[in-house]
């Protein structure tokens, strides 16, 4: 007797849908051999983030319905992005504490969102995946996926598993990127001067490649590596995982 899979809504985020494409497609791929049935509805919108942080309680509150109407009918939301999966996870209920008529849809939403790799093992037990990737990476904890998704091992867990992976621990892994959002606009040599400092991390481990769940992350990390003009690529932890490791690192200029 088959049991009935899971049907999972894949929360695609601006950045990934606007810079890179790719990392959607590996999520439904890991999703998918993972035995779900994945949905990425036409209707979800930005998780509202920017104007959650910039206080813009309106707009906040407005795009926030769209994505909890988006993804009622699923049994779970899954989300590429520790930063978006934050928004939906800790902020939505906090949003909406004092509406009652939203108050318990925000809730349930939240109890139904995970960080795309955490998901996999934490929901799904998945132990391995079938990849391979050449190559010393290192990775980055971005602050949202860390501090409000609970990811550090389950990332560190799925990569020693990839063939030929060769993982080095990054000095001051938990130690923000600098990004922060719009954190990078209002306070932008302060936020210059964290990157300068994450990037010679990256730098001085060795590795070839830096990996990391977040786009904000890996895109700024990336523009750094890349005015520094150093060598090391930037992807996101799913291409590797799901083996799609083609296309040029975050960042960089196609030939």
């Amino acid at each position: 007797m088959k049991t009935a899979r899971l049907e999972v809504g894949l929360f695609v985020t601006c950045l990934v849908d606007l810079f890179r494409p790719s990392v959607g497609f590996a999520a439904v791929k890991l999703l998918e051999d993972a035995g779900c049935r994945v949905t990425v509805p036409a209707a979800q919108t930005c998780c509202g983030q920017p104007a959650y942080n910039s206080g813009d309680r309106q707009d906040a509150l407005a795009i926030a319905r769209a994505v909890i109407a988006a993804f009622r009918e699923f049994d779970y939301v899954v989300v590429p992005s520790g930063s978006c999966g934050g928004m939906l996870k800790v902020h939505y209920p906090a949003l909406f504490a004092g509406d009652p008529s939203f108050r318990e849809a925000a809730t349930d939403l939240a109890g139904r969102t995970y960080e795309l790799v955490s998901f996999l093992t934490d929901v799904l037990g998945v132990e391995r995946v079938d990849a391979r990737f050449d190559g010393a990476v290192t990775y980055h904890d971005s602050c949202s996926a860390l501090r409000e998704m609970n990811v550090h091992a389950q990332p560190r867990r799925l990569l020693d598993s990839v063939a030929g992976l060769q993982r080095t621990e990054l000095p001051n892994a938990d130690v923000c990127c600098g990004f922060g959002g719009t954190f990078c606009v209002k306070y932008s040599d302060i936020s210059a001067d964290i990157v300068r400092k994450k990037a010679g991390s990256v730098v001085a481990t060795g590795a070839g490649t830096l990996l990391s769940s977040d786009m904000g992350c890996l895109l700024n990390i990336a523009g750094k590596l890349q005015r520094d003009g150093s060598a090391v690529r930037v992807r996101h932890v799913a291409e590797v995982l799901a083996g799609l490791t083609a296309a040029p690192g975050i960042g960089a200029t196609r030939p």
